[in-house]
């Protein structure tokens, strides 16, 4: 076959693999019971397609497709090496009778749940909590171990070791595929509340890489937190979702027409996506209606003043300020308290947020935290102390792994000199 024939079904086939390939690999995790049999699956079955597709043409419903043809693969090779195992022949055969085709059942409720049992899989109180996430970011992000790494700052190789050993539970302990009863969600639903906000916050601003967001990422973690408020109405599942959806609606306005980061006292508010907003308002207020106030719903909270502000100048930071006090009770955390510094420097001035920042760094949590440098240096560079404003952006830019942010850091570096 041609290139010009064979090129483009290639190109159609990697964008299915990107837009689908976690979706088809929870979906054989549920069929085959077992992640590495998955996996394996879900490669043999996108090699059938670069084989086939160029040929036959792509499948109406190419996930469906992929599922059908991973399961096939899957069984075939049981019964392939069921002359070494006998086991493996009786599971092929429980697998195939236990199973229906998902070309036959297509897209029904138990294939778009997939990656919510899976989310549920991955964070089981079993499993530790350093486990939990390395395993849902590599399992239903589809991020390399290299790149949790990168942004856990720790080693590819200890993060490895940590999903393998999560796997090894999953498979010894029989830790079932399921979202788990109404009776036991209340005290499962914490850890995948973290989980479904990191998956966000990677799509939101990623960690590294060319691109300051991946919209795959915070589309799925939205459609995830939706699920998990309809099994769940709790005011925390109804805050997380609420706050997702007001950072979601600054995409467009969070970057320039050339992918440069824009900052948010200088982004073009007629670009804010209005129905996200709205949609958000509502329940931060439903949330906070319930007196069973967490952090998502104080974070919330906060996104809320930003998005009802007509313009920067008009963000009441007063209560940004007694929003973020309340939060770092509910959540103590270095992140907060440099949030809170930015939302006091924008209240009573730089100095004081320059204060509270130099004593956050002196205490090492944030020394390697990119955005605490940076956040120094645009405190500095206000108080006009150049010196130290250049100091901080040139350690902002040593830790700096997210290309938009490092161009950023690269232009106020610029601005000094000038």
């Amino acid at each position: 076959m041609s290139d010009e024939h064979t090129n483009p079904t290639r190109t159609a086939v990697e964008t299915v693999y990107r837009a689908e390939s976690r979706q088809v690999l929870a979906t054989l995790i549920r069929l085959l019971g077992d992640f590495d049999a998955a996996e394996e699956a879900l490669q043999e079955a996108f090699a059938v397609a670069m084989e086939q597709w160029p040929r036959d043409g792509i499948p109406a419903n190419p996930r469906a497709w992929l599922v059908s043809t991973g399961r096939f693969k899957a069984i075939d090779g049981m019964r392939r090496r069921a002359r070494y195992d006998a086991s493996l022949n009786e599971l092929a055969t429980q697998i195939e009778t236990t199973t229906s085709d998902p070309l036959v059942e297509q897209m029904d409720e138990s294939i778009e749940d997939d990656r919510l049992r899976l989310i549920f899989t991955c964070c089981h109180p079993a499993l530790s909590p350093e486990a939990q996430i390395p395993m849902t970011l590599r399992e239903v992000c589809d991020l390399t171990t290299e790149e949790i790494a990168r942004a856990f700052l720790t080693k590819p190789a200890t993060i490895a070791q940590r999903i393998v050993r999560a796997k090894a539970k999953i498979r010894d302990a029989h830790i079932p595929y399921e979202v788990p009863p109404p009776p036991e969600l209340p005290d499962r639903v914490e850890a995948v509340l973290r989980v479904v906000y990191l998956v966000f916050n990677e799509g939101y601003s990623a960690s590294f890489g060319p691109s300051l967001t991946r919209a795959d990422l915070s589309s799925e973690a939205i459609r995830l937190g939706r699920l998990l408020l309809q099994l769940l109405p709790d005011p925390e599942a109804m805050g997380l979702l609420a706050l997702m959806l007001l950072h979601e609606s600054r995409r467009q306005a969070r970057t320039s027409a050339s992918g440069d980061l824009v900052l948010l006292e200088q982004q073009d508010r007629s670009l804010w996506n209005r129905d996200l907003i709205r949609e958000g308002i509502t329940l931060v207020k439903q949330a906070l209606a319930s007196k069973r106030i967490g952090p998502y719903t104080l974070q919330a909270a906060i996104a809320a003043v930003h998005a009802e502000a007509p313009g920067a100048g008009e963000t009441d930071w007063a209560q940004i300020v007694a929003l973020y006090d309340l939060l770092l009770r509910a959540e103590p955390s270095p992140i907060i308290e440099l949030n809170r510094a930015v939302a006091v420097a924008m209240r009573y001035g730089p100095a004081k947020g320059l204060e509270l920042v130099d004593a956050l760094l002196k205490r090492g949590e944030l020394a390697q935290y990119h955005l605490a440098h940076a956040t120094r240096a645009d405190f500095c560079r206000r108080l006009g102390r150049n010196a130290d404003a250049r100091a901080s952006y040139e350690r902002a830019l040593a830790l700096a792994k997210q290309e938009p942010e490092r161009r950023f850091l690269e232009k106020r570096l610029g601005e000094l000199e000038d």
